[in-house]
Order: structure tokens, then C-alpha cells, then sequence
């Protein structure tokens, strides 16, 4: 990475009270000091300053502060203009930070200078930029805990076990020709399990909870005319879906995203599920079936007036295959009385009975308690794709290390857990790689 002085916005674009443009790097303060027309400024004092442009014409008058190496988020120098907002007055401020000699950062700059000035791991990297987009009050907080190195701490006790498993069988390598002790390896056998454990929660539990950070994914499905796009448009509070009498009137998936208690739920509204000829419909309906293979609450919708026909039982079927976290059954319509075989739904825990035309607030209430049930647990977890991956081939190397164990064949045992570790090490310092650290750090928000 090169050494030369960066610049950016560290604040979203648009009109605001206040903006923060930043600057890092050796030549930070000298910089800084040209736009200021100052001689010094103060570590971690808060200055009120006039800032001017190449012309020395003044820009503002805002907050300015120093932050002097190696007492900074970058570990580097880094001067803080913190001006007002609005579309021109940062921009200049930027713009005269580059005409003497700044460099604009890339996407992820700063934070990726502070993973490799050792000021943060990859795992608070990761929190850092995922924090800016969490879709939940509880997700904060998770990544508040991993911010402040509890994932670290995890990993870095875990990669301990195995460190120590490792250095057992290498011991034991060296002698050979002697018997192992049966205790040795009913220990190691024990071990390695308690790790595999570990590895199965943490990753069963972080992709059950995703949507804490990601947003809950909810699909609204049912045969066609049973009140799906009714049942949407009184969730949004407005006519998002057309409603019609006519079966097929929803072809295509739509999508809208809105809030439930303190979390952020994307909800699709998908074609109703029946055979069909037409083309354009029958694509909509697989639309539909793979909607409630991904989603995380599956809402199921019924209507409470007809008994169930040959399509509601093809939709429990689908229903009772579905990975869907969480189920529930609505039956609406029940302002038209209730004439369903209720029978048919006594495995499912969630049933509510609405009429979509009066209110949904039962049905938005019981998704709440859902969600609330997902999320209650204090258990850590994994924030992204990436750091699953590598539990993952961990986990794999574990497990492939069992055999070897069994047999006694130690160094097949050995690599296997040194493979573990290595796996476990892309989760917060992985080994040196430029390519893969620029790939990383470049899906973060310019200025940060």
C-alpha cells in the first residue's frame, strides 16, 4: 500500500448540519496547516478555525482537530475538518486538500491503513463497515461487542485449543516408535470435539440471525385471490400491489421493505401458487417457490372462508419442505366467516386469524414476537459471508482430522488441525495478501 497522504468526506453526501472531511498520512498536519494559515495545532484539541481555499479566499470557519500519530484511528497523523454541511462547502474543503498534494482515498482507505498499522483486526474492519448498514437495533449491538474484539477473543481462544492440540501430536511424532497412551488420545478425541462444537454453534447460530444485520427476509405467498396484495398494501399503509378479483393479476415478485418494532423487514409479495398455461405466470409461480426457500418468515395465507382445495394442500406440502426459519398461517377473510378445516394447520405454533380489509396489526405483532425470539439470545456471531467461509474450512479440517486421530496416524492428524488454523486466521489477521485485502477493503464507504 502506498504511503502517500489521503483525503475524503467522511460524511454522506447530500445537506446536513455538519460534514467531516478527513485527512491521513505523513504530510497530514503540514497540509492541513497550508488551509488553516496556522503554524501549529494541537493534539486532540477541538480548535475553532478559519479555513481557506488555494486562493486564500475563506472557506468556513468549523471545528478543526489533530490527531498525532501513532494516537489515531489510521495510526497515523489525521486532521479533522469538521465544517458545515451542504453540497459545496466540504467539496472545497476536499478539493484544496487535494490541490496541495492529497490523495483521494479509495474506498476502505483508512480503514485498511488501520488494519495495517495493527490498529484494528479484520473481524472490527468487518463491524466497522457493516455498523453503517445493519438494519437492526440489536445488530448494533452485536457489532458494538465484536468492535470492542469479542469475536477476536473467541477466534483467538480457539485457535489456542487447537495450537495446543498441535503441539501435542507433534511431540508425539517425534516419538514414534513408542506406544501412544490411550489417554493422550481419548483427550485429544475430546478436544477436538469441544472445538467442532464451538464451530457448529457459532455458524448455526450466525446464519439463523443474519438478518440482524442483512434484514429479515419475508414472503407473503398463497394461491391466487386469497388476499396477498391486500394483506401488503395494509402492512405498507399504502396501495403498493394491485388488488383485483381476477386470479393472476400478481405475476411477478414484488418487493418493499419496512419496519417492525426495531428491525428492518424486506417483504416480498409473490405470483399466487397454482398450474397454469400461461408462460409469463408460470415463471412468476417458481418466482414464488424459491421466495419461501430463501426467506426467513414465510407467511402463508389462506382464505378463512372456502375450505382447502387441491392448491392450498400443494401449498402446505411446499410450506412443510421449506427452510423458512419461521412459519405462519394467516387466514383472512374471516369477516366472511370461518369455514377452513382448521385441522389442516395444528403442527404450526403461528396461526392468526385476520380480515385484511379491517386490520394486520396481530399478524405485525406475532412477526415482531418472531423476530424479538430470533434475536434474544446473547450468543456471538458471525457478521459476514467471509467469516463464515472460514469457520467453515475449519470446521472441514477438523472433521478430516478425526480419522487420522483414530488410526494413530499423527502427522495426517497434525496438517489437518495446522489447515484449522490457518482458516481460522482469515477471520482476523489473515496471511499477507494485497490482492485480497485491496478486494476486501474496497466494498467499504469512501471515507472510510
Amino acid at each position: 500500500m502506498s504511503n502517500s497522504t489521503i483525503a475524503a468526506i467522511a460524511t454522506a453526501s447530500g445537506v446536513g448540519s455538519i460534514a467531516i472531511v478527513r485527512v491521513s498520512g505523513s504530510e497530514a498536519l503540514d497540509i492541513a496547516k497550508k488551509l488553516l494559515k496556522k503554524d501549529s495545532l494541537s493534539p486532540r484539541e477541538a480548535t475553532l478555525c478559519s479555513i481557506y481555499n488555494k486562493e486564500k479566499a475563506l472557506i468556513d470557519r468549523a471545528i478543526v482537530i489533530y490527531f498525532k500519530a501513532p494516537n489515531s484511528f489510521t495510526g497515523e497523523d489525521i486532521v479533522e475538518f469538521q465544517c458545515h454541511g451542504g453540497l459545496v462547502v466540504a467539496q472545497e474543503i476536499l478539493d484544496t486538500l487535494l490541490y496541495y498534494k492529497a490523495s483521494l482515498a479509495k474506498p476502505g482507505e483508512f480503514t485498511q491503513r488501520a488494519f495495517l498499522n495493527g490498529k484494528i483486526d479484520l473481524s472490527e474492519a468487518e463491524a466497522i463497515a457493516k455498523m453503517i448498514e445493519t438494519k437492526s437495533v440489536e445488530g448494533a449491538k452485536i457489532l458494538a461487542r465484536q468492535l470492542k474484539g469479542e469475536l477476536k477473543e473467541f477466534i483467538d481462544t480457539l485457535r489456542d485449543k487447537l495450537i495446543l492440540l498441535l503441539s501435542h501430536s507433534e511431540v508425539m511424532i517425534d516419538y514414534a516408535e513408542e506406544d501412544i497412551p490411550s489417554k493422550l488420545l481419548q483427550n485429544l478425541q475430546n478436544h477436538l470435539e469441544d472445538a467442532k462444537k464451538e464451530l457448529e454453534n457459532i455458524i448455526e447460530s450466525s446464519l439463523r440471525r443474519k438478518g440482524l444485520i442483512e434484514g429479515f427476509w419475508l414472503s407473503i405467498i398463497g394461491k391466487p385471490n386469497v388476499g396477498k396484495s391486500s394483506i401488503l398494501n395494509k402492512m405498507l399503509n399504502f396501495d403498493r400491489a394491485i388488488v383485483s378479483d381476477i386470479a393472476g393479476t400478481t405475476r411477478d415478485t414484488i418487493e418493499e421493505q419496512i419496519r417492525i418494532g426495531s428491525y428492518v423487514v424486506r417483504i416480498a409479495d409473490t405470483a399466487g401458487i397454482r398450474e397454469t398455461k400461461d408462460y409469463v405466470e408460470a415463471l412468476g409461480v417458481e418466482r414464488s417457490i424459491k421466495w419461501l426457500e430463501d426467506s426467513d418468515i414465510a407467511l402463508a395465507i389462506f382464505d378463512a372462508s372456502n375450505k382447502l382445495d387441491k392448491e392450498d394442500y400443494k401449498l402446505l406440502e411446499l410450506l412443510k419442505k421449506s427452510k423458512a426459519q419461521k412459519k405462519i398461517i394467516v387466514l383472512n377473510k374471516i369477516d366472511k366467516g370461518i369455514n377452513i378445516e382448521l385441522d389442516a394447520f395444528r403442527e404450526y405454533e403461528y396461526i392468526v386469524k385476520i380480515s385484511a380489509k379491517e386490520s394486520v396489526k396481530e399478524l405485525i405483532d406475532t412477526i415482531e414476537k418472531i423476530l424479538n425470539s430470533i434475536s434474544s439470545t446473547d450468543e456471538l456471531m458471525l457478521i459476514s459471508s467471509r467469516q463464515i467461509e472460514s469457520v467453515k474450512k475449519a470446521l472441514e479440517e477438523i472433521e478430516a482430522a478425526k480419522e487420522p486421530l483414530k488410526q494413530e496416524e499423527l502427522e495426517f492428524f497434525s496438517y489437518h488441525i495446522n489447515n484449522a488454523i490457518k482458516a481460522l486466521n482469515e477471520i482476523t489477521k489473515p496471511y499477507e495478501n494485497e490482492e485480497l485485502l485491496d478486494k476486501m477493503f474496497s466494498e467499504f464507504c469512501l471515507g472510510k
